[in-house]
């Protein structure tokens, strides 16, 4: 067969594992050894073995992936989620859907923290949740908007999937979180807009009382979300303005986030090594995904297969904006069906190399998957923030209510979506003015 035949048939081999419930690293690295086997036999299978797996893990720049996990780890059992939603609501109570909001409000601030969407979607169904349902709110509207506003942390800087971006496509990571911010903070304020409009075209979405607060007690609530906005500018702030390396700020920020702890009395060994084995666990299943990606991106290339797409596509006379097209249709349908780690590391390596062959800029187009990734993770049937929420709501909400709660969000997405793909300045601008071209 030929090189382009073969490689549709390994990623239709690897597609199929992951949908019919093959962990996607070994779904991605038996179909990517079983494909370098068949291009250069058993010689080729144990070099790749015997190199590949250090060569990736060893680099340095893999360290910023448990260092943001252990940040985000340690700022949400210091309770910064608490005070953050307390200060929202202290200065946003007496606004019509003001808890709508302020769950937004606080998912954009603990997202510059947290590069977890599934991290944030928990935390806040367990804080937000019991309160919107006490106060009227409508269940299913404001479990959605919680998995929505979870969303954030795939755009907003610190990323754990940019980071896993930049690894598969050799990407900068630093220009690529300084792209995130600008999409990441319109999608929370096309949020807000749409909600203050929906509840007011439809009142009886939230509740009918809404409470005031008094100037002094709003000062209150700021005292105590002043060590986590340290923290922020410091990780956030330090890498754009060059002073902290992307790899080096998630070490900053994990410090940060301990002392944050130790600074709250809530630093005891135990639940200390809790949160270390946390991050290792999770650090350690992102690496096995990122290494069976690599194996099958590495069949990819050695059967020739990168390089024979390229060259089809553009020999077919198909126009660069149609083959966007198709791709980013491609990444909607495969949302619907498959996890978000899984979709990037399985498409990634193919199509990193056809967007940038047809002179596509490799950063906005990472943008725009980490936006597809987003409206991935709250696409019914199997968006994981969508499990997230469930799983939290301990029954207070149902899947369909859920399901219809979070279409307008859903919509939303799909606007800014349109807006990055019509106005590439949006992400592009900053990084050319922090870092230049």
């Amino acid at each position: 067969m030929d090189p382009l035949t073969l490689g549709l048939l390994a990623l239709g081999a690897a597609l199929l594992g992951t949908m019919i419930g093959v962990p996607v690293a070994i779904s991605l690295g038996l179909t990517g050894l079983v494909g370098l086997w068949g291009v250069g036999g058993f010689t080729l299978v144990t070099t790749t073995l015997e190199t590949l797996p250090h060569d990736a893990l060893s680099d340095y720049s893999f360290v910023v992936i448990p260092m943001f996990i252990l940040m985000g780890v340690l700022a949400s059992h210091a309770k910064v989620t608490n005070d953050i939603y307390e200060a929202c609501y202290r200065f946003m109570a007496h606004v019509k859907g003001s808890l709508y909001m302020v769950t937004v409000i606080s998912s954009a601030g603990f997202a510059t923290i947290s590069g977890s969407t599934i991290v944030s979607s928990a935390v806040f169904t367990r804080l937000a949740l019991p309160e919107m349902i006490r106060f009227g709110y409508n269940p299913g509207l404001s479990a959605g908007c919680i998995a929505a506003a979870g969303t954030f942390a795939t755009l907003i800087p610190p990323s754990i999937m940019m980071v896993i971006y930049a690894l598969l496509t050799g990407e900068s990571i630093g220009r690529l979180l300084i792209a995130g911010a600008i999409p990441g903070f319109l999608t929370a304020a096309v949020y807000l807009a749409a909600l203050w409009g929906l509840v007011r075209m439809r009142p009886q979405l939230s509740s009918p009382l809404e409470k005031r607060f008094t100037w002094p007690e709003r000062r209150q609530s700021l005292t105590k979300v002043g060590p986590f906005v340290i923290l922020s500018v410091v990780v956030i702030g330090g890498i754009y303005t060059g002073l902290i390396f992307p790899s080096s700020a998630g070490a900053v920020g994990a410090i940060g986030a301990l002392a944050l702890a130790v600074w709250r009395g809530v630093a005891q060994p135990g639940k200390i090594q809790s949160c270390l084995n946390d991050t290792a666990s999770t650090a350690a299943a992102l690496f096995l995904v990122l290494l069976g990606g690599l194996l099958f991106s590495r069949y990819l290339v050695f059967s020739g297969f990168i390089f024979d797409a390229v060259d089809f596509i553009t020999d077919s006379g198909i126009a660069p904006w149609q083959v966007l097209m198709l791709i980013i249709i491609g990444n909607l349908i495969l949302g619907m069906f498959i996890d978000t780690v899984s979709i990037t590391v399985v498409t990634v390596p193919f199509i990193h190399p056809i967007i940038v062959g047809l002179g596509y800029d490799p950063i906005w187009f990472g943008i725009l998957l980490i936006k597809l990734v987003e409206i991935s993770a709250i696409t019914p049937p199997v968006g994981l923030n969508l499990f997230a929420v469930m799983a939290a709501s301990d029954g207070k909400v149902e899947t369909g209510d859920l399901f219809r709660g979070v279409l307008p969000f859903l919509l939303l997405e799909l606007l800014v979506l349109l807006a990055l793909l019509t106005f590439p300045d949006l992400s592009l601008w900053l990084p050319r003015l922090v870092l230049g071209s």
